[in-house]
């Protein structure tokens, strides 16, 4: 008859061998991503370290129930999963948002909701730390979206587009040295139209805010304004308030106030903020700048085959070879960014990319056996 063991659920068979290696394996895992977060609240301040350093806490109690478990029964130290040591390093090498994004994956996989022998209290907080991860990894992709837009996009546009206008004239017939050239215009002519693009689209974005952003003019006008027509309440009215709280805001730019006496109704809307929307939408030049370049690092990919002096078909399948990998890797880096899986958003990448390259060479041999 099989011996029992108490545990947080109540009594449980006595462990199997299974039971033992799976509880040493959650142990190593808990003791990685509580150093984990540990090495991301290094390279942090404030409010963000504190949360990583609590989330650290949470995954050190994870770690004693399981010790506790094991009891005498720990034996060697085991190492973490290639996940948690490959997180391990990226947090203590760069502490980046890529980091965050991949934990919190890692938190929304974890299997302690189906153990009988981990607590619901710890299925709980694997659930909330995913939540908790999702929000510190929000601010850090609201941080870098503007370049990062345009980096990605700027990459995936060049080794599409260029892959695309390489496949159509070499399928049409024509030398190799146009299909080079034409790579090289499309190349130029591309990356130029998207640091273009990306410079106006984020200029005008900036303007239409500033232009929305209420100014400090109540200021300087209330003391010259016809009290028994009083403007102001139009003024506030117009920026959302109701009618009882534009008349106490303008009572308090009057001075008919000597303090906040009904707060709720005080909006306070000429207080200068943070400009926090720059952050989420980038600088023109750094969006124009990131979008030149990444479209031609992309966009040189495709023709790197004619650069080296490859001709006809077997250029063209090392252009689609070396374009693969990098959508690919695109793919993966947006799946990985977005808590998703890479290897979903590479093969879209990849299924997308190959499929304009298809109906564009489709055409061009359409086209040139027309001339021919």
């Amino acid at each position: 008859m099989q011996k029992t063991l108490p545990t947080p659920s109540g009594r449980r068979p006595e462990p199997t061998s299974a039971d033992l290696r799976r509880w040493r394996q959650y142990l190593a895992d808990e003791k990685a991503e509580a150093a984990i977060y540990r090495a991301l609240a290094s390279r942090r301040e404030g409010e963000e370290r504190d949360i990583l350093l609590g989330l650290a806490e949470a995954e050190r109690r994870h770690e004693a129930h399981w010790t506790t478990l094991l009891g005498d029964r720990i034996g060697r130290p085991r190492a973490a999963s290639l996940r948690s040591q490959l997180l391990g390093f990226l947090a203590r090498h760069f502490g980046s948002v890529f980091v965050l994004a991949m934990a919190q994956r890692a938190e929304s996989r974890s299997p302690y909701a189906s153990d009988p022998y981990a607590t619901p209290a710890m299925a709980a907080d694997e659930r909330i730390h995913e939540e908790v991860v999702r929000g510190l990894a929000v601010r850090g992709r609201t941080r870098l979206s503007g370049m990062f837009r345009a980096a990605v996009f700027g990459a995936n546009d060049g080794l599409v587009s260029n892959l695309s206008l390489v496949a159509g004239m070499a399928a049409s017939g024509v030398a190799s040295h146009v299909v080079l050239l034409s790579g090289v215009a499309g190349l130029l002519a591309g990356a130029l139209s998207m640091g273009a693009g990306e410079f106006i689209s984020v200029r005008s974005q900036r303007e239409l805010l500033s232009a929305s952003r209420p100014t400090q003019i109540t200021l300087t006008a209330a003391p010259d304004l016809d009290l028994t027509a009083n403007e102001l309440v139009l003024v506030y009215k117009a920026r959302g308030m109701s009618q009882a709280a534009a008349e106490h805001r303008a009572a308090e730019r009057l001075g008919d106030f000597s303090c906040d006496c009904d707060p709720s109704l005080s909006l306070h809307p000429e207080k200068e903020e943070p400009e926090d929307e720059h952050e989420a939408i980038g600088s023109a030049w750094g969006a124009a700048s990131a979008s030149f370049c990444f479209f031609a690092s992309g966009a040189i990919v495709p023709i790197i085959p004619f650069l080296f002096g490859m001709v006809g078909v077997p250029a063209l399948l090392v252009a689609g070879v070396l374009v693969g990998i990098a959508l690919l890797g695109t793919g993966a880096v947006v799946g990985l960014l977005a808590g998703a899986s890479p290897l979903t958003r590479a093969l879209r990448q990849l299924a997308i990319g190959f499929g304009a390259a298809a109906v564009t060479y489709l055409l061009g041999f359409v086209f040139g056996v027309s001339m021919g």
